[in-house]
This record gives C-alpha cells, structure tokens and sequence, in this order.
C-alpha cells in the first residue's frame, strides 16, 4: 500500500480551470472521500491520479514517488468506475481475472488469487455465473474484486454505489468499508452523496470551482466547516448574519444571537428548537411555519423569517402540537451557532 499526495495540481480546459493548485495528502491505508458540486474538479483529480488527466502543472506522488511522467497501467492503481463495465461473456471468475492474465499471473496462483478475492466479496459460489445472473449489488462486488485482485497500491473509486438504489447502496456501503479495511490499501473515493461520504470516510476534501476549500474528518468538518459553502453543501445549514457588536451577532430585526465571534453564523436544523412559546432561554427568534414534512419518526418544519428560509429537523412528536401555520418561537443551545466566513467564490 502507498501514500498519496498531489501538490499544486492544476489543470485547464481552455478558459475552465477544473484543478486550480490543489495540495492534498491522502494517508496510507486511510479511506478518503472527495466531495464536490458538478464541475467542481473531483473527478479530474481522481483521474489525475489514475493518470487518465496529465496536469498542466504540479506533481502527483504515489509511495513518495513522482508518478507524473508514469503510464497508467505502471502506477499500480485499481479503479472502479459508475458502471459496472464487466464483460458479459465472462464468468465473474474470468472478469476477476482480467488483470491477472494481462499480467500473464497464470494457473495455480491466478486460482488461488481469484478464489480468495472472491471469498472477500462474500461472491465465492458464484465464480461460473454471468454477470447477466448477477444483481446490481452482486456486480458491484464483482468490480471491486477484479480492482483489487492484482493488489494495487491505491485503490480510486469514482461514484461506485450511484447506480443502485437506496436500500442497496446503503448495504453496499458497510461491505466496501470492510473490504476496504480487511484489504488495507489507500482508498480515495469521489460521490455526490454526503451522507455516504461521512458514513465511509477517515477523511474527506470539499472542491468547488476547481479549489480546495476544506478537508480533515468528517465529525470536524462538519461541526467547523469555516465557510458558509461548505457549511450548505457538507449537510445543511441555516445561515444568519448581521453586523458584531459586544453582546454577539446584531441580525437585522435586531434580535441578538449572544457569543457569535463572527458576522455570519451557521446552525444545523437538527439543532434548531421550534417551540409555540417563547423560550426562556438567551435565543429567542421569530418565524413563521411555511411547511412540515412527515418522514416516517422524524420530521421537517420549513419556516420563513423575514423572507429567510429556515429548516428545523427533529422526532415528529416534537412537532405535534405546533400550528400547521402560524408564528413559533425558535431556538437553540449554546454553542450550536457555528461561525463561519462567506463562501469563497
């Protein structure tokens, strides 16, 4: 296994700049999400590192190891792709095999390879089946093994579960994350899913526009995200901002929001507290409820202040005996506002 790291890594497209000097290590052994709105540069950093984009400028280094000037199918990476691209006159013994016999890995050791990948994706029995017999997830599973069967260094996922449905993606989830960590090798994945990226991730990398914005685990970038975009795009988030003064955060209406150490605040929805009464507490806001939304235990309330949309989430109950419209209090614990700077553009 290998350590990653690019830095300065640019890359242009005519006028677009899809890499705009992105440093970034990604540990050895460690499982790495990147995340990013369409256009913000993800993919053409994983590929970059696949060796699919050659850069404009900056290096890529695999185990220490520059490996701009490197072919793709010398840097020893195993990549998985949105489609399952298996070949549908091969057994998933064969498609596991493909790499092995370009590698010309052939008899006992290429069976005991196969045999054993297999067994990891818990698709043993199925080695002589065609992938038209397989279910989605099943293929999934089939392109992971023959990604990690030749044992490469770094293993790049490119948005692997968006082709299956929720309850199977979810299921798939907790299987790449064991396959992952029985394997041990240096994962760097690109998905459009925020919830997938926390769930699956050490650490993850915010991109837009082509830049780095934010990176570290996930528990901290999304309790510190530091700016407002990454605030909105890493979960959600109800912004507020208004001028300093001694007390806090002055919001425009003049209501107070006491302790902000910065011109704009973000809090969850799940942390925000919506109440028929006013609460006792320092934090005291007025809106309307514009909506709720059932969701099985948990509900949503979609709330409008001075024209603002305001989102709060909590167990359904909670909601219960407030008006399906009219005016509520809202609030929240100490410390749940999280300073944050403007999006930077």
């Amino acid at each position: 296994m290998a350590e990653v790291r690019v830095e300065n890594l640019t890359k242009t497209y005519g006028p677009l700049k899809a890499l705009d000097a992105v440093t970034l290590d990604f540990r050895d052994g460690g499982f790495f999400g990147l995340l990013g709105p369409s256009g913000s540069g993800k993919t053409t950093l994983l590929r970059a590192i696949a060796g699919f984009v050659i850069p404009d400028d900056g290096r890529v280094l695999i185990g220490g190891e520059p490996v701009e000037r490197v072919p793709v199918e010398a840097r020893e990476i195993g990549m998985v792709f949105q489609s399952y691209a298996l070949f549908p006159n091969m057994t998933v013994a064969d498609n596991v095999a493909f790499g092995l016999d370009v590698r010309r890995i052939r008899g006992a050791e290429r069976d005991r390879r196969v045999k054993d990948v297999l067994d990891l994706v818990q698709l043993g029995d199925l080695g002589q089946r065609k992938p038209h017999q397989l279910s989605g997830g099943q293929k999934q599973r089939v392109a992971m093994a023959r990604a990690i069967v030749t044992r490469p260094r770094v293993l790049l996922l490119d948005e692997p579960l968006s082709a299956l449905d929720k309850a199977l993606r979810v299921e798939m989830q907790v299987e790449l994350k064991r396959i992952q960590r029985e394997v041990g090798i240096t994962t760097i994945f690109v998905t459009h899913d925020q919830e997938e990226a926390l769930t699956l991730s050490d650490e993850i990398g915010i991109l837009r526009n082509g830049r780095l914005v934010r990176h570290g685990p996930p528990r901290e970038v999304y309790n510190n995200p530091r700016d407002a975009f990454t605030a909105r795009f890493l979960g959600e988030a109800n912004l507020f901002s208004g001028s300093l003064e001694a007390g806090g955060l002055r919001l425009p209406d003049g209501a107070l929001i006491p302790g902000a150490t910065t011109a704009m605040v973000a809090v969850r929805p799940e942390n925000v507290q919506v109440s028929a009464s006013e609460p006792s507490g320092p934090i005291r806001l007025r809106a309307e409820i514009r909506r709720r939304i059932f969701a099985g235990a948990m509900g949503t309330l979609i709330l409008d202040r001075h024209g603002e949309p305001i989102k709060a989430i909590a167990r359904d109950s909670e909601f219960a005996e407030l008006p399906d419209n009219g005016r509520v209090w809202l609030s929240w614990r100490e410390g749940s506002a999280i300073p944050v700077e403007n999006a930077p553009n």
